[in-house]
């Protein structure tokens, strides 16, 4: 299997956890959101793994989109991944409350539609 075969899984990862970013932010404010809750942790991973999911995405689909912002996605999954003791939680908490829809809004035209298991 080829890189690029496997972007349509990665851009579903992607948009299948921004949403679910939006979701466990909504009607909670940046205080709730201190240095001790489960809702930090969350937000945290939930943005690790679009991160990764991006970072997987082959070079030829980012070159061919770059109105999703590929690098600033992994380079905050790498900030939270490995500099964890240097993040700027305002940008995290921004990315979970705004960034994550906006996202969701680029990826929908580029996401082929799930094949129907039903019909099998």
């Amino acid at each position: 299997m080829q890189p690029e075969d496997r972007d349509p899984s990665y851009l579903w990862d992607m948009r299948t956890y921004c949403e679910r970013l939006a979701r466990i932010v909504e009607g909670r404010e940046f205080a709730d959101f201190g240095p001790e809750s489960e809702l930090r942790l969350a937000v945290e991973r939930l943005i690790e793994i679009v991160g990764e999911a991006a970072r997987r995405v082959s070079e030829a689909f980012k070159h061919a989109h770059p109105e999703i912002p590929w690098a600033q996605i992994i380079a905050q999954r790498n900030a939270i991944a490995h500099q964890y003791d240097a993040i700027d939680y305002g940008e995290v908490w921004r990315t979970a409350t705004v960034s994550a829809r906006e996202l969701v809004a680029l990826l929908d035209p580029l996401i082929p539609p799930q094949p129907d298991t039903e019909a099998r």
